[in-house]
């Protein structure tokens, strides 16, 4: 299933013009950074590399010039943002996955920096509560190294789980692994209390739990626990 999809427009990398331009995006961003996030962050991690070192200081500023609305002069990073896709090559980007795992789809067509570049420019599509959202996700991405899986969704996302639900919606997630009904609208501080401590009787080794996953069911719920308090 398609979860998320960024398309870049550029020009190829033999040719001695640079352009870019975006095109169909998939990018859905609530609650933040969602799953659109996390793609233009898979993307900038996965190409920043290629990108030479002294241009990455200017990557980080204009992440935050898009992030906040502000005029961002061109071109940048020698390369030129416009409308126009005539003549163009396509990049495609994609996310896909189900209630199990996500996984990363990245073809590149150009430059590393066009593919980077066409990341941050899709920040100007969203709203500005999802930039102001993402654009720290994006930064947290820059300094990635390692491949483009779990472990860099949970990285840049800042919680411990992986699966889809929980990046689509952490509060069902959270109210499914305590048992509460999925239609539930308001818990209070002593139901999910209980709820918690009789899941992490369940889940400890000494109680009958697994040895081998006990740790991680533990960090779980201990995230849900989190996630229906702030709420």
């Amino acid at each position: 299933m398609l979860l998320a999809e960024l398309q870049i427009w550029h020009t190829r990398p033999a040719t001695p013009t640079r352009r870019l331009a975006l095109g169909h995006l998939v990018l859905p961003t609530d609650p933040a950074p969602g799953l659109g996030g996390v793609l233009l962050a898979a993307v900038v991690a996965a190409y920043l590399p290629g990108v030479p070192p002294e241009q990455t200081a200017d990557v980080a500023r204009l992440i935050d010039q898009v992030a906040e609305g502000e005029r961002v002069v061109q071109p940048r990073l020698q390369h030129r943002y416009q409308v126009d896709r005539h003549a163009l090559a396509t990049s495609v980007h994609q996310l896909h996955g189900d209630a199990d795992h996500v996984e990363f789809d990245l073809h590149s067509l150009g430059r590393p920096v066009v593919q980077v570049l066409g990341a941050v420019y899709a920040l100007e599509r969203l709203n500005v509560d999802a930039r102001r959202a993402i654009a720290p996700v994006l930064h947290r991405a820059m300094k990635w190294r390692g491949p483009i899986g779990p472990s860099f969704v949970a990285d840049i996302t800042g919680v411990s789980r992986t699966d889809l639900v929980g990046l689509a919606d952490p509060r069902l997630w959270a109210l499914d692994l305590l048992g509460f009904p999925l239609d539930t609208r308001k818990v209070t501080k002593k139901d999910v209390m209980a709820r918690y401590r009789s899941r992490l009787r369940e889940a400890h080794p000494d109680h009958g739990g697994d040895d081998d996953t006990a740790g991680v069911v533990i960090e779980r719920l201990g995230d849900a626990r989190r996630i229906l308090l702030d709420s």
